[in-house]
């Protein structure tokens, strides 16, 4: 009985706690390597951007004496939006009206004497000087009603401009002034309006991505290309289209602006909001993915674990000249290139070929040459 006692501490000391065996194979999920169909998308953060937009200012001073709009309706190019009191221009105007009637009648008088003293020239019945004197004042009548016209075309359009009227067909926004304010010519701001339908959105890539947006701007299915992710992140209805690219690159930051255009019927986009483009790929090849789970960070580089069978020599009872190697298998670690990631799936963009056994669960516990089996592994608790 002792000795039996003895025997089962000793079997109790050599693995205390019924601890698994540390050197035993490590169970493990493999996935083959295997070419798909691969659609994703890159995306760039953009702006939404009003194709048309305008700060409405003030070109007449004054008061404003009326506001016939509400704020944020549609209005028509135009469209009666403010009035500034007009009282000083349309007198301005009014005295404009009477200079042009007196300048009119001195020139009638001018040209009756110019026509007189030179019909009395004909006839030897004037002096010279006369006559010269009469032409004289003929050509300053002349040239005094131009200037007087010149003023009535001035004060009637100031006066034409103490009505602000809407520059464009599109929504305006939250008026600056309110009545009874005073603006100054040129500098105040009444309001802004941006047309709204279709809307741009605008957004940076970099120079090396230059002629993948030219080929675009030659697919004839490059309406199919571009979509939106809104604020919220809900994808937007409809598909825009590549309206330009920008004239140069920022040579500052290496970057050149792409403007897109999308329809805008239901008024969900509006200037200054922020979205996310995404750019649908367009390289049709299959390429290999692999599950996002298969994938291990160390010190910015990613990796995979491949398993790889060995022949190991037999040990054991099967040990002899005739004794076949034992078939073993093995993690090793592939340094790989990551492309987009694909629904839970990352593109693979080198480092691992088709048909290649790719570990997919239990990565947490592998190193570099680890023994593994084909089997569930266990989960962490």
């Amino acid at each position: 009985m002792i000795t039996g006692a003895v025997a089962m501490c000793a079997a109790c000391s050599s693995n205390p706690g019924n601890l698994p065996n540390p050197n035993a194979p490590i169970p493990v999920n493999i996935l083959a390597a295997q070419p798909q169909k691969a659609v994703y998308f890159d995306k760039f953060p953009g702006t939404v951007t009003a194709l048309m937009q305008v700060d409405i200012r003030a070109v007449a001073e004054g008061y404003i004496t009326g506001i016939f709009f509400k704020e944020g309706d549609k209005v028509k190019k135009g469209q009666k939006l403010y009035e500034i009191d007009n009282r000083i221009y349309s007198a301005s105007h009014s005295q404009s009206q009477a200079n042009l009637k007196v300048a009119e009648a001195n020139l009638e008088q001018a040209q009756k004497d110019a026509d007189r003293y030179t019909y009395l020239n004909e006839h030897d019945a004037v002096a010279k000087q006369t006559l010269d004197h009469a032409l004289t004042t003929l050509q300053n009548a002349k040239s005094q009603l131009a200037a007087v016209r010149q003023e009535l075309v001035k004060t009637e359009t100031d006066l034409n401009y103490t009505i602000v009227r809407a520059p464009c067909d599109g929504t305006i926004g939250i008026s600056q002034v309110k009545t009874g304010n005073t603006v100054t010519r040129g500098q105040t701001i009444l309001n802004t309006i941006s047309s709204d339908n279709p809307m741009a959105v605008d957004f940076q890539v970099n120079e090396k991505q230059i002629q993948r947006f030219v080929r675009i701007e030659k697919t004839k299915s490059a309406d199919t290309i571009f979509s939106l992710l809104l604020p919220d992140n809900t994808p937007y209805y409809a598909n825009g289209h590549l309206m330009l690219m920008d004239r140069g690159v920022n040579a500052q930051t290496g970057t050149i602006t792409i403007r897109l255009a999308f329809s805008n019927d239901s008024g969900f986009l509006r200037a200054g909001m922020s979205c996310l483009v995404r750019v649908r790929n367009q390289d049709t090849a299959l390429q290999i993915m692999v599950p996002g789970r298969a994938i291990v960070e160390q010190m910015g580089e990613y990796f995979v674990f491949l398993a790889k069978d060995t022949l190991m020599p037999p040990s054991g009872p099967q040990t002899g000249p005739n004794a076949k190697p034992v078939s073993s298998l093995h993690a090793i670690q592939r340094k790989v290139m990551l492309g987009p990631n694909v629904a839970d799936k990352v593109v693979i963009r080198s480092g691992l070929q088709q048909g290649e056994q790719v570990i997919v669960d239990g990565v947490q516990r592998l190193r570099d040459g680890a023994d593994i089996i084909a089997g569930k592994p266990e989960m962490k608790k």
